[in-house]
């Protein structure tokens, strides 16, 4: 188990060695590394969605939608690709290729852990379409059967009932309440923990695939 783990792992490392080369295939979606050609549509779409994410998230830097910004987010997250600590995807719906929002997989701890934390966004005029569930249980499989993960997790802000039903329906169950766990526009909030482990069988898993 511990070289087919490496394998997957090596194999991986080769796949991302270009920008565009790892795509994580869905149910109405696909997920990809963002690219520098992503900028406009990325910026468009968060833009418009300011009013409807900045409640969930972190504040927003001043120079956040800019384009120097965006280079460093493409830096950093090339960064974390090639030492296997986070993955950082878009989200693209199938059908016409539109920007959705975005997925990560983060804070990956191998060894004895063997885990990551899972964090998305969608914007606002693709909210509750079913696309960022679809996003999810795309990374989720990813996670499990290609990096070989065996424990994922995820929080949210306790009246985030949208969020709270994604991961539900995701798979994951509510574990725990943390106080001041994350610090979100601005303040030090309480959030509900969510994990879930392994499937225990690849019948549990939604049918995902991950090409080149």
């Amino acid at each position: 188990m511990a070289n087919r783990s490496r394998n997957l792992t090596m194999a991986l490392l080769d796949w991302i060695a270009s920008e565009g080369g790892l795509r994580v295939n869905g149910a109405g979606v696909f997920l990809r590394p963002p690219r520098a050609a992503d900028y406009a549509e990325w910026r468009d779409l968060r833009a418009a969605s300011r009013a409807f994410l900045q409640p969930w998230e972190p504040t927003w830097p001043a120079d956040d939608l800019t384009r120097v910004a965006f280079r460093r987010r493409l830096a950093a997250y090339a960064r974390d690709r090639e030492v296997g600590s986070a993955y950082s995807f878009l989200v693209f719906q199938e059908s016409d290729g539109a920007l959705t929002g975005g997925i990560t997989l983060s804070n990956i701890r191998r060894g004895v852990a063997q885990m990551g934390t899972v964090g998305y966004w969608c914007g606002e005029p693709f909210a509750r379409r079913g696309l960022t569930l679809a996003a999810a249980r795309a990374l989720n499989t990813f996670a499990f059967n290609t990096l070989g993960l065996h424990r994922l997790e995820a929080a949210c802000l306790p009246h985030n009932a949208a969020s709270r039903a994604l991961l539900a329906k995701a798979g994951f169950e509510e574990e725990g309440f943390a106080k001041a766990y994350l610090k979100i526009n601005g303040v030090w909030r309480d959030h509900v923990l969510f994990g879930m482990t392994t499937p225990r069988s690849r019948d549990e898993a939604p049918e995902v695939t991950v090409s080149v």
